[in-house]
């Protein structure tokens, strides 16, 4: 049996003693570590941080591979990572709070706080754009590296959140705001970076910066003492890697990874320098187990950030039940959520909940079976849409048979 270091990011979950576990974790410990070991000897990821809660008890924990492979630094439980997309659920469940507290609504125009954002059609027109379609993703926006070389978002220079250090907020909302709307708002749906445009958003409603009222109101009560804005200790970083053969190649500033239609532009020190604005799509950083944490409390109910109605309807289906390509799944407040199993090809609950994060992050919550699962690497694009997170999900059901 592996041996594990205690996580010091789970203090506040039961950790299991391994060496007493039922037959169920057995299996589940065998199959998670025969998934790992694997992708790490195929050269498909570079590290790894896996972990597995079951009604508030983690199950499973391990941290495999390398955190920097060129210094032979090896992976830790408390690696910091940065975030990027798992920064969305943190920063929706900060708007949530203000929502509860009256200080915002879902229908506020965005125009109310951003008077100088006023993305048209292209029949002409500046529509208004409200909290709800900006948490929805149906406010007609996208990302750059959704769109096609040459598109206005390449021509303008419009960053995605995790490239381009020190834009200020500014220069990214004159830029996004010059962009034609790729539909009415409300009429369609398109993943994009409308958590940036309310995350400025609700700093001018507060009068406070993002960073700060997303650690007053989420990081800050769940002890999530690594997780913000900002590398909190750079000795404990990863290093990224992108897809290659015969094994990744490190991530550098301006690494381009091609996709399907557009590519992805990194920056992955972006938040090492202060001036970067805070994207509240793709900003923050910390370790597996505080996005645990975060997901823990969502799970069962919200204490001690948000009511359990707030959450209910967070996981509530808000847009859907088809989205993003995927067959059997809507979208809530800050996550997909489970509509159809059979449809979606999963042998998830429905009702379970899930995103990720390009920089190679995974993650889902089935509160059907009260089971959370945190998949964290430091390889894109397969820590994300490879192999290696359908692995981990397989094993983990697998284990309940």
């Amino acid at each position: 049996m592996k041996t594990r270091a205690f996580p010091f990011a789970l203090v506040g979950l039961l950790l299991v003693n391994p060496t007493a576990l039922p037959a169920r974790e057995n299996s589940l410990q065998e199959r998670l570590d025969s998934v790992i070991d694997s992708a790490i000897a195929e050269k498909r990821v570079v590290g790894t941080v896996v972990l597995v809660a079951r009604d508030g008890k983690v199950v499973y924990h391990r941290a495999a591979g390398l955190a920097d492979r060129e210094a032979g630094r090896p992976m830790t439980e408390d690696t910091i990572f940065n975030y990027s997309s798992l920064t969305k659920p943190i920063v929706t469940a900060a708007i949530m709070k203000l929502i509860e507290q009256g200080r915002i609504s879902l229908d506020d125009q965005v125009a109310n706080w951003l008077p100088d954002f006023r993305a048209k059609l292209v029949q002409g027109g500046a529509p208004a754009i409200t909290v709800r379609q900006l948490l929805t993703h149906t406010a007609g926006l996208s990302y750059r590296f959704m769109e096609a070389p040459g598109s206005d978002y390449d021509r303008l220079n419009v960053s995605d959140g995790f490239d381009q250090p020190g834009l200020s907020r500014e220069e990214f909302l004159r830029r996004l705001g010059a962009t034609q709307l790729r539909y009415v708002p409300g009429e369609g749906w398109k993943y994009s970076l409308s958590l940036d445009v309310l995350g400025l958003a609700i700093e001018r409603a507060t009068g406070e910066p993002l960073p700060k009222l997303v650690e007053r109101l989420v990081t800050g009560p769940l002890g999530m003492r690594d997780t913000a804005f900002r590398i909190a200790d750079r000795s404990r970083a990863s290093a990224y890697y992108v897809d290659h053969k015969p094994q990744p190649t490190r991530m550098v500033e301006g690494t381009i990874v091609p996709l399907e239609v557009g590519v992805l532009r990194f920056a992955p020190n972006r938040l090492d320098d202060p001036k970067s604005y805070p994207s509240g799509g793709a900003g923050m950083a910390g370790t597996a187990g505080e996005f645990l944490k975060f997901l823990e409390a969502m799970r069962t109910g919200g204490a001690p950030i948000l009511t359990p109605r707030t959450v209910a309807e967070m996981m509530r289906v808000q847009i859907g039940p088809t989205i993003y390509g995927e067959p059997g799944v809507g979208f809530g407040f800050g996550w997909a959520v489970l509509v159809d199993p059979l449809a979606a090809k999963t042998p998830q609950s429905r009702g379970t909940i899930h995103w990720g994060g390009v920089y190679g992050h995974s993650w889902f919550v089935d509160p059907a079976l009260k089971l959370s699962v945190v998949a964290f690497t430091n390889t894109t694009v397969e820590g994300l849409f490879g192999r290696f997170p359908t692995g981990v999900r397989d094993a983990v059901y697998a284990a309940d048979k």
